[in-house]
């Protein structure tokens, strides 16, 4: 089975991106989605449920590394635990840290001879297995450096803009309306059986594409 796992940390992305990056080249995925703010894997709901699931041989495939973990070390052990249980692991934009690498490198280990120069031979072999390692180190490395970095520019950001004087974030006291809120309002209005629709809450927020958070905040802000 090839499983196909995307990730977005808010529901203002797009996910659509890395969903038509991974069909493009594996037509037959099953693509799994979800929401997910954070760099660790623990705690993600449907991979958690994909994990559990996944059998030898099966394949999941990621846009980039960072889609599985920004989490350098949790995602290498990750990496490593998978690639034992011989799971295919796939990244579309660093096909050079696919488990593929691994295997290669297991398959191309030198033949010893059973004289001094196996020695050498097999000083090779362990060398092409860590370089394989150190090459998927790096990646994981380099997403979390990524995730660092971007914290750092917006702190940056932010506080050169409470320099200059500009107002950070919503003015207190306002409500911030938007395109998406007032269009989900309209159909809390429209459908909700607290104003005489048809829906359940669940199927109101449902409908409307909102969290449940949300959807008791518009349905408190349409009560006031």
């Amino acid at each position: 089975m090839i499983y196909g796992y995307t990730r977005i940390s808010t529901q203002k992305q797009n996910i659509l991106r890395q969903v038509r990056n991974i069909l493009a080249i594996y037509p037959d995925a099953r693509i799994i989605q979800e929401i997910y703010t954070g760099t660790k894997f623990q705690g993600r709901k449907y991979l958690d449920k994909l994990l559990k699931k996944l059998k030898a041989s099966d394949t999941v495939v990621f846009d980039s590394v960072s889609r599985m973990s920004r989490d350098a070390e949790e995602g290498f052990k990750l990496y490593v635990q998978l690639f034992n249980s011989g799971i295919n692991l796939v990244f579309l934009k660093e096909p050079h840290i696919n488990t593929d690498t691994y295997k290669k490198a297991m398959r191309t280990q030198i033949a010893l001879t059973g004289d001094k120069v196996d020695l050498i031979l097999q000083g090779v072999n362990e060398y092409l297995m860590e370089l394989a390692k150190e090459q998927t180190r790096l990646a994981f490395d380099q997403a979390e450096k990524e995730v660092k970095d971007l914290q750092q520019r917006t702190k940056e950001g932010i506080e050169t803009a409470r320099q200059s004087g500009k107002q950070i974030g919503q003015i207190p006291g306002t409500t911030l309306v938007t395109k998406k809120s007032l269009a989900a309002k309209e159909l809390i209005l429209k459908h909700n059986k607290a104003f005489g629709g048809n829906l359940t809450n669940e199927e109101t927020w449902t409908l409307a594409g909102i969290t449940k958070t949300t959807f008791y905040k518009y349905k408190k802000q349409l009560t006031v």
